[in-house]
């Protein structure tokens, strides 16, 4: 998008701003169905207008929640674009999403349309418990409607997103997210040379679109520059790095673990050494998020493909990037980089105070307890500030950023000497899986369900292939006879797949502190 003009107001204007200067350009390269299916801007334009007004003539009105659960596909991107421009708020909800897990999402939002595919009984029901009408997935080859839908002016501070992500407690909360959040953090990656994506770029988004960084980081930047996304279906890694070669891919943003199964491709018996650097030949830029990235996995990618790993840090609250590293010279092991133009970043102290800030001068009585700085002492809180933050938690905007436009995070990090920050922990306990959000208390409250179960304890573990894993520590009753089997048959039937535990171990009792907390560093060694 070219910086001489205006920056748009809505992120549906994207879509037909791009119908308008480049209508023939291809916006969508859907390959996840039996044939091809390519969408150009115009006609992606054109299936967006008739999906709102579909919406509308459903009973969807400004403000009204259309919750979307599909497969990534053109009908997605449809879809969301479709409920944006009817100005609703789009919720969008995985295709794997539980019965328990989509009650409590449908319950918060209260969303008066469901779109889902046909057959996805979990989503029907929840659309009957909640009073929401089902609506099958919008027709990608919709011409626009003779009458164009009308609005109002547009509202950068009206919520366009509202994404669910468990919290502390281990019940999901809404992260409310305007047009005007989202829209920021699109410029502000777009400021960043080179740019993440450009005009002419065919981008891989091998990671799920109700993801925020699928969608935002992912669809909304292709929107942004009017490049276009090419969404590879079913992911599977052979499948994958031929789609490279053949729809002549020059970006792939990913999370860590996709990375890493196209460097197992490497051994293959019937490929030369080199298959990975000749079929990543036309690729500028790769991008990895959503999950820490090993140090150990960025070099051997760099040195399978002669190409760099850039690594970032966002959250939901974000829209979601906050940071990146550098762009245009190698990445820094470890460092998840600086923050985009227009954000800053700080890190505070538990009671929110600035380590920049000297502390407070001691009593006379209290220096003599001074035994100089710890390693720790520069380790602090992230704080942010920015036009791209969120507008607090559905539904009354609470937790949102203070009086001053500063959202403190749950994240621990520090900042080395360049001002590249790393990432210390996500939080205290949160275990990431696949780039998302899996939160121990929600799932120890699942395991406990059972009768059987006298005490469980949740942690992450390293995982070559995710990054972390799901690993339940469980104290059974006496006598009851639990087992594994039974553990994981609860939890199939009641969590998402990346949340459910790989590892269940049984133990006597849980390691405790000194101070009664459980501890889990000895518990993920256990």
């Amino acid at each position: 998008m070219s910086s001489s003009r205006p920056a748009p107001a809505h992120l549906a204007d994207l879509v037909s701003r791009n119908a308008t200067e480049r209508p023939g350009h291809d916006a969508v390269r859907d390959l996840s169905g039996a044939a091809p299916l390519t969408l150009s801007w115009a006609a992606l334009d054109a299936a967006v207008s008739a999906e709102a007004a579909r919406l509308r003539a459903a009973g969807v009105r400004p403000g009204d929640r259309v919750a979307i659960g599909l497969p990534d596909g053109a009908a997605y991107c449809v879809a969301v674009f479709g409920a944006l421009r009817a100005d609703a708020i789009a919720v969008p909800f995985g295709t794997g999403s539980v019965t328990r897990e989509l009650e409590i999402v449908f319950e918060q939002a209260a969303p008066v349309v469901v779109v889902a595919a046909a057959g996805d009984r979990v989503a029907a029901g929840c659309a009957q418990g909640c009073g929401a009408r089902l609506l099958p997935p919008p027709d990608p080859a919709a011409p626009a409607p003779d009458a164009p839908a009308t609005g109002g002016p547009a509202d950068p501070e009206r919520v366009a997103l509202i994404v669910f992500t468990s919290g502390t407690t281990g019940r999901p909360r809404g992260v409310q997210l305007t047009h005007r959040a989202l829209l920021a953090n699109r410029a502000q990656a777009a400021e960043l040379r080179p740019a993440p994506v450009n005009g002419v770029d065919r981008v891989l988004l091998a990671l799920p679109l109700y993801h925020v960084y699928g969608f935002a980081a992912g669809l909304l930047q292709v929107c942004w520059m009017g490049a276009t996304v090419v969404l590879p279906g079913p992911f599977d890694p052979e499948r994958l790095l031929a789609t490279v070669v053949e729809e002549r891919v020059s970006v792939i943003a990913a999370v860590p673990s996709l990375f890493r199964s196209l460097l197992d491709l490497r051994d293959a018996p019937a490929e030369g050494p080199d298959r990975l650097r000749s079929a990543m030949g036309g690729v500028r830029l790769c991008t990895s998020g959503g999950a820490p990235l090993p140090s150990s996995w960025l070099a051997d990618f760099r040195g399978a493909t002669g190409l760099e790993l850039h690594e970032g840090y966002g959250l939901s609250e974000g829209g979601p990037v906050i940071t990146t590293n550098d762009l245009g010279r190698p990445a820094k092991p470890g460092s998840v980089g600086r923050p985009l133009p227009g954000i800053e970043l700080r890190l505070v102290d538990a009671a929110g105070r600035p380590l920049s800030e000297p502390e407070p001068e001691p009593e006379p009585d209290e220096l003599e307890l001074e035994v100089g700085s710890e390693p720790d002492d520069d380790t602090g809180l992230i704080a942010l500030r920015g036009p791209n933050l969120f507008s607090g938690y559905w539904p009354d905007g609470s937790g949102g950023p203070d009086a001053d436009g500063w959202f403190t995070t749950a994240d621990v990090g520090y900042l080395d000497a360049d001002g590249d920050l790393f990432l210390v922990d996500r939080s205290s306990d949160l275990v990431i899986v696949n780039g998302f959000n899996v939160y121990p208390r929600e799932i120890e409250q699942v395991v406990a369900e059972l009768d059987a179960v006298a005490e469980v304890a949740v942690v992450g573990v390293p995982d070559d292939r995710t990054g972390e894993a799901v690993k339940a520590v469980v104290v059974a009753v006496p006598g009851a006879g639990l087992t594994v089997e039974q553990v994981d048959e609860h939890c199939a039937a009641r969590l998402a797949r990346f949340k459910r535990p790989t590892v269940v171990a049984f133990a006597d009792e849980l390691p405790r502190t000194p101070t009664g907390k459980i501890a889990r560093r000895t518990l993920a060694r256990m």
